[in-house]
Parts: C-alpha cells; sequence; structure tokens
C-alpha cells in the first residue's frame, strides 16, 4: 500500500486532522518537541503537568522570550534548562510553537483528568459562613481562606482565571483557571481535586441548587456540563459537553429558575441553557456583548460591545431591547454595584482607559451621571450594610463614594503602592484591600471606621471572593434590605419584635399573597388579619421595590436572632 494512503488511514482510523503538508512530513521543530517537551506539555501542546502551548496562550511573548525560556528554564518552578539544544534546534521548536493545531478534547478526557488529592485537613472553624471569602494570591499561585481578619487556609492553585463560585450553603467552591483546571474546595475537607473541563477556559458558573458545573470554553468552542455531586474518585460523570460556534464571553447562572446565560465575543447572540435538560435557545443582539451582566431580579440582561458606543439592555422574557445609550468606552458590566435610594435603584461601573464611572437607573433605565475617580480603575464594589462604593483607579488610591449624596473622600493605604480590587464581607464589616505589587499585601479595614485591622504580605493578590456577594442569589436579597431599612425600620426588625411583628414571624405565619397585599394596602387587609385597626400607612411601592423587599423578608425566617 503507498505510503500515503497508509498515513490517511491512520488519520481517520485515529481520528485526526492533519494539513497535507503533515501527511508528507513532520517539521523538525515538531520532532524536537515531542522528544523534548511533550512528556510535560502534552503531544498536542495543550499542557499536562506544565502548562499549554498554543498560539493562543504566548501571543504575549516574543519569539527571543520564549528561546530563553527553552534554553535557560524557569526558576523556581519545574521547567528546566535545555542548554544541550543548539539554537537553531531551540529556534526550530519555537516555530512549531507558533503553528495552529486543532484541538480536540471530549467526554473521555474530561472524565480521565479527574484527579482526586485529598489533604490531611480539618474541617474549618467559621462562626458566620456568609462571611466567608477567598483571596488568590497570584504571585504565589495561592488561594487563601479567610473570615474577618483570619487566615483558615491556603493552599497551592495557578493561572487562575473568572470568577470562583459558591454552592448554596458555601461548603464548597471552584476555582477556574485559564488551562481549563476546574479546582474543587469543601470546608469540611480541604483542597480535594480538580477536573479538566477543556483546554482554555473562560469562565464557570453552577446551577442553582448547585449541583452541576458549567464551564464555558474557548478551545474548544464548548459548554461543558459536569455533575459535581456524584464526583468521586474514579467517577467523573461529565453530563455533557456542547459545541457552540463562536468565542463565548462568559456564562452566569439565574438564581430564580433553571437557566443559565451566556453571551459570544463574535457573534450576536445571547444563549439561554435550561440547566436542566441543557436545551439551548438563542436570542438575537443589534451586536455583540463583550461584557453583560443579569440584573438582580433575572428579567434583563446589560450589555456593551468592546467596538460599540452603546450600552444595552435586553428583557429576558420576550427579548426585546428596552433601553440604549451612547457610552465613550466599553464599561466593565460584570464588576458594577448595585444599590438602592429613595425608591429608585442604580448601578455603576468603570470603563476601559475613562477616569470616571457611569452611573445608572435601572427599572426605569437611564443614564444619571458620570463620576470621576481620577484614574482608570476596574472595580466598583459595595455590599446592602455598608454606605460606600469601593472604587479603584489604577493608583495608590481608593475612592470611597457616599452611595446616597454621590460625595467622595479618598484614602491612601500605602503610598506609592498599587490599590486593586476591594472586597467586604458578607455582613459588610470587614474590607479587604489589594496592594498589587510583587511585594505586595492584603490589608484588612474596618469597613465602617476605616481603621485598619491586620495586613498580611502577599506577593500580587487580586480577586477576592466572599460568598454573599459573589452570589447572585443574594442580590436581590441586599436590596431588600435596603428597602426595608429606608421603608420599614421604624416599625419592623427582621428576628424579633418591635412595634410590629417581626419579619421572621410574619414570613412564618401568613402566606406570600397576604404579605404582599397588606404591604401594598393595609388599610384594605387588616381585618383579615384579625386587626381592628392599623397603624400600617399605605406605602407606596413600586413592583421591583416589593420583590426585593419580599426577597428580604423571606431570607429573615433563617436569620439568626440578633
Amino acid at each position: 500500500m503507498p505510503r500515503i494512503t497508509i498515513l490517511v488511514f491512520l488519520a481517520l482510523l485515529l481520528d485526526l486532522t492533519f494539513a497535507p503538508s503533515d501527511i508528507f512530513a513532520v517539521s523538525k521543530g515538531e520532532e524536537l518537541y515531542q522528544a523534548n517537551c511533550s512528556l510535560c506539555h502534552h503531544p498536542q501542546r495543550i499542557g499536562t503537568t506544565a502548562s499549554a502551548l498554543l498560539p493562543v496562550f504566548l501571543k504575549n511573548f516574543s519569539d527571543t522570550s520564549l528561546a530563553g525560556i527553552i534554553k535557560n528554564g524557569l526558576p523556581a518552578t519545574q521547567m528546566p534548562a535545555f542548554s544541550d539544544l543548539k539554537d537553531e534546534e531551540i529556534k526550530e521548536i519555537v516555530s512549531f510553537l507558533r503553528t495552529p493545531s486543532v484541538v480536540k478534547w471530549g467526554e473521555n478526557d474530561i472524565k480521565g483528568s479527574l484527579e482526586i488529592t485529598d489533604r490531611d485537613a480539618k474541617p474549618l472553624k467559621i462562626k458566620d459562613i456568609k462571611n466567608l471569602t477567598a483571596v488568590v494570591e497570584r504571585g504565589n499561585n495561592k488561594v487563601w481562606v479567610m473570615e474577618g481578619d483570619s487566615i483558615l487556609d491556603k493552599f497551592d492553585y495557578g493561572n487562575i482565571h473568572g470568577g470562583l463560585k459558591f454552592t448554596p450553603d458555601a461548603k464548597k467552591f471552584f476555582i477556574p483557571a485559564r488551562d481549563g483546571w476546574v479546582g474543587m474546595y469543601d470546608t469540611e475537607r480541604g483542597f480535594y481535586g480538580r477536573i479538566r473541563a477543556c483546554v482554555n477556559l473562560r469562565n464557570i458558573s453552577l446551577s442553582r441548587d448547585g449541583s452541576q458545573l458549567f464551564a464555558a470554553c474557548l478551545l474548544p468552542e464548548s459548554i461543558v456540563a459536569i455533575d459535581v455531586k456524584s464526583m468521586k474518585k474514579g467517577n467523573a460523570p461529565v453530563l455533557k459537553s456542547m459545541s457552540v460556534e463562536g468565542k463565548i464571553n462568559a456564562i452566569y447562572e439565574l438564581h430564580s429558575k433553571d437557566e443559565a446565560v451566556f453571551t459570544f465575543r463574535d457573534k450576536p447572540l445571547l444563549g439561554i441553557m435550561n440547566t436542566k435538560n441543557l436545551a439551548i435557545d438563542y436570542m438575537k443582539l443589534e451586536e455583540p456583548f463583550d461584557d453583560f451582566f443579569i440584573d438582580p431580579l433575572d428579567s434583563y440582561v446589560i450589555g456593551s460591545s468592546r467596538n460599540g458606543k452603546l450600552l444595552q439592555v435586553y428583557n429576558l422574557k420576550d427579548g426585546k431591547k428596552i433601553f440604549e445609550y451612547p457610552i465613550e468606552s466599553m464599561p466593565h458590566l460584570f464588576s458594577a454595584a448595585f444599590w438602592y435610594d429613595k425608591g429608585s435603584f442604580y448601578f455603576a461601573t468603570a470603563h476601559i482607559g475613562k477616569t470616571y464611572l457611569s452611573i445608572w437607573k435601572m427599572y426605569d433605565w437611564a443614564f444619571l451621571k458620570k463620576a470621576d475617580v481620577g484614574g482608570s480603575g476596574f472595580f466598583v464594589r459595595t455590599n446592602s450594610n455598608n454606605p460606600y462604593l469601593w472604587v479603584d483607579n489604577g493608583t495608590d488610591e481608593l475612592i470611597l463614594i457616599d452611595k446616597r449624596e454621590l460625595s467622595q473622600k479618598k484614602i491612601v493605604p500605602i503610598k506609592g503602592k498599587k490599590m486593586i480590587h476591594t472586597e467586604l464581607s458578607g455582613d459588610g464589616a470587614t474590607a479587604y484591600l489589594s496592594i498589587y505589587e510583587n511585594d505586595g499585601s492584603l490589608i484588612v479595614y474596618d469597613a465602617l471606621t476605616m481603621k485598619e485591622l491586620k495586613r498580611f504580605p502577599a506577593s500580587l493578590p487580586v480577586g477576592k471572593y466572599n460568598f454573599v456577594n459573589k452570589s447572585r442569589r443574594y442580590d436581590p436579597i441586599q436590596l431588600g434590605g435596603e428597602v426595608f431599612r429606608q421603608k420599614c425600620w421604624g416599625c419592623h426588625h427582621p428576628t424579633h419584635e418591635a412595634f410590629g411583628p417581626s419579619f421572621k414571624w410574619v414570613y412564618e405565619n401568613r402566606d406570600e399573597k397576604m404579605i404582599r397585599a397588606h404591604i401594598s394596602d393595609p388599610q384594605s387587609t387588616h381585618k383579615s388579619l384579625g386587626y381592628q385597626k392599623t397603624s400600617m400607612p399605605k406605602m407606596k411601592i413600586t413592583s421591583e421595590e416589593m420583590e426585593f423587599l419580599f426577597s428580604f423578608i423571606k431570607e429573615s425566617a433563617n436569620a439568626k436572632d440578633n
């Protein structure tokens, strides 16, 4: 049989993809790569014990820097020096690394990648699970687990990309890495393993009951669904690997129904996936959404394009665009902060390359104003129990914006050292600030008095993720708490009787329909509740205020009596 026929037959048999030139010859660079690099970086360059070496991951490295790494190795890593290779041979390897590659990573690959690596760890001693916070220390490839100003645990994990995701009870969280690995942490057993969902990961999401994990993948272009509740050593139940045609921007779960939403960087489509049966429907957009968020009521998607000049709002129920407004540069929408004041709901977001935040009204959608913060930052953070928006501006300054007055004050945690990304505890009482330097630190503040509580040395501390602030389920509860404090605080308390009954008692003793009716029109409902008269005034309340307030009332039934 002729050589070319044999090679084509083998290609079909093994389901491999070859360009015509591949059939006749393997390049010198590929031969050298397979002999020297493939053991750690995988024969297909997708990474095993070492990182993937595909063009998408190497675009920020020059040929000279790659050659230097191959020849001299990387100190303090497992990358050895290949000083025995000739300069011309190293040049051939670098040339091969620049060539495109067809990436395949299917369900069997995902299942086979599962690693269960139980540590000898004791259950964490957590006082209030709502204050559980994870910190990413990029410089040392570590994750810290914290509560208040105490570090409860640390473990090794690198290349983190995208937000950590907590299960609804916060007993587990999952850590996504850019190269497709998803780490698993349990507050009862510590870091206990990882699974590789794909080769290049955009972000992860969980079903609202926490039983399924969804990975949005760029290589291969897909959404991978994994059953995390039944995952154990020797068993990695992959529910489905779903191919998509386009570069996914991100996937986010809804908290009110069994659905998740995703968009594409390169296609004007929004996908809505049923997280029970994994069916996907698409909604047309006018332009691709590079960044977006879902409003706290799961009713609208707010997005913008990197090259576009508009912020747009679509109704998720019927797919209709209901609002748009011209903008100068793309906002960081998923890092936007929400709050409520005097009958209106707001969000604020930073913009790429701009020194201001834009502030918007939600539901009666409108642009409100620009707030100059003196530099181009990325994150805006807040909590319903805290009066400020916490803003970084790309310098050594922390900007605090009063949510009611929109007045500003500045704090310099460490002069000349870059400050980024504040995170607040679930109760809003503690703030975590990153001093983003190789010899940086994590600073813990009392979030109300601005008094520094503790400072921990840290190399490039970056993302910080609190269970409450990073769980979409708590967005309506937090906004409902703000409605409560402005409309109901004078007469009611969440957990014990004041002038009126506690919200906890109300939820446990009245049905939802009656609760809503009594809030809307107490003069018409008090007799059916057994009262001869009512001292509760009739409040002007919007449908959004009602939804948020009811979320807070419902949550009060599970609150501690304090």
